[in-house]
């Protein structure tokens, strides 16, 4: 018989900021008892709901059961900057120029836009939470606004639209004068995550998905043709199971010392007042991502997003074992402050109200886990830093695979390698966080 346990179920630092401001969600349902299912999806983020989605759409009829650890949009999928992007962003690189078949990238990255744009329009979802509002890429020195040009060249040496912003059109959009130009690119949705998962997973819910939370999977086991889960209170066996818990991946066993585990930090303001709304300037929503990929992401959202507030993100760190600790959040903290006030000095002492981690798992070589691990046992991990967008893919196509289903998406994954292996610990560990402060440092006032 085979089985697999897990060693570790998510741990969380900081408040899930996106949810918070949001109304309070009803008491979790967990699984209760003994179930069965035809499809298990393990993970409620952006690849397991997609996933559970598109199973639905080819398995009409079929019994599928979703099992989230925690809360839905409490995890990694409302910890991050909501930026669902449909252009090359390939963090590993100076400019975000993609090493690949970037056309390819861009018309994937657009059918997992799409495929999200389906889901807000079936389940109704408000369209505060997916606005096709574009992004910039900011830029703060001489050096970085190097990089911008470019990214800009790349982009029109792929025939995609962006358009360079001045100082005085980055102070316009943002209020603030730290930037000396931009690169404005229209493709980009930006996401209020936490209100896109939660009115996912009710859609979900109402189409007959039985979605629970607060169930952790500790171990799963093959048992003739079905695979029994087990979960503190129940256990659920289904015919075919869909791993969509990205890094957690390696909690089971697979891909060992072939996945990074990094976090990223980010605090977000109180509600701005008026008062400090006319000092601030600028348009209600906007979203700045740095010329330099390890700098500092910047978002202003409004009332139809959760209140008038600012977003600061920036600093990484490198954590084998998937928990940062309580010192790193506070250092975090004191960084978002300086990076905040020195972008906007007239909001100086406003309060941050929220800060957070939020895991990142990504390989050496790029490549997501995206494929039949074992006989009906599928994988959708491993997001490379691009969860919104490269989770939703890894989600359809694993769901694809499931279905007996052959497409663009299932063959993309297909082609890649496997993650290349690591280091040794704790050479791994030490070296790549060493690495990483010397990029945030490299990046300064990025």
């Amino acid at each position: 018989m085979t089985s697999y346990s897990a060693r570790r179920t998510p741990v969380q630092r900081g408040t899930a900021a996106w949810s918070a401001i949001l109304p309070g969600q009803p008491a979790p349902v967990a699984l209760d008892g003994d179930r069965t299912a035809d499809f298990a999806v393990v993970g409620g983020g952006f690849a397991g709901l997609s996933a559970a989605q598109r199973l639905r759409e080819l398995n009409p009829g079929a019994r599928i059961v979703v099992l989230e650890a925690g809360r839905l949009a409490e995890g990694a999928s409302g910890r991050n900057s909501g930026f669902m992007i449909d252009l090359p962003h390939e963090l590993t690189s100076d400019d975000y120029s993609g090493g690949g078949d970037d056309r390819a990238i861009i018309a994937l990255n657009r059918k997992a836009i799409g495929f999200a744009r389906g889901v807000v329009e079936e389940f109704g979802i408000d369209r505060n939470f997916f606005d096709p509002a574009g992004k910039i890429n900011g830029a703060a020195s001489d050096t970085a606004d190097a990089l911008n040009r470019s990214y800009a060249k790349h982009l029109d040496e792929l025939g995609e639209a962006n358009q360079i912003l001045d100082a005085k059109a980055m102070t316009e959009v943002t209020g603030s004068r730290h930037y000396t130009s931009g690169v404005y690119t229209p493709g980009t949705v930006m996401l209020q995550p936490a209100g896109y998962i939660r009115g996912f997973g009710e859609g979900l819910r109402r189409a007959g998905i039985e979605v629970y939370e607060a169930t952790p999977v500790t171990s799963m086991a093959q048992q003739g043709k079905a695979w029994v889960i087990t979960t503190p209170r129940g256990r659920l066996a289904a015919g075919k199971v869909i791993l969509a818990n990205n890094g957690h991946l390696e909690s089971f066993g697979f891909a060992q010392n072939r996945l990074m585990h990094v976090f990223l930090y980010a605090s977000m303001t109180a509600e701005l007042d008026s008062a400090a709304l006319a000092r601030l300037g600028g348009q209600p929503r906007w979203g700045v991502t740095p010329s330099d990929p390890m700098g500092t992401t910047m978002r202003r959202i409004d009332t139809g997003q959760g209140g008038n507030r600012i977003i600061t993100r920036t600093c990484a760190t490198f954590e084998p074992g998937m928990e940062p600790t309580e010192a790193t959040l506070q250092r975090t903290a004191k960084v978002h402050r300086e990076k905040f006030e020195t972008r906007f000095p007239q909001l100086q002492g406003a309060r941050m109200e929220h800060t957070w981690a939020g895991h990142l798992c990504l390989s050496k070589n790029g490549v997501s886990v995206m494929k039949e691990l074992d006989q009906g046992l599928y994988a959708a991990c491993v997001c490379n830093g691009l969860g919104t967008a490269r989770s939703t893919l890894t989600g359809i196509g694993a769901a694809d695979l499931a279905s007996g289903t052959q497409s663009d998406v299932t063959h993309h994954f297909a082609t890649e390698a496997q993650p290349t292996k690591l280091p040794p610990k704790p050479f791994s560990t030490i070296g790549a966080n060493i690495y990483l402060r010397y990029k945030e440092w490299r990046a300064a006032k990025e």
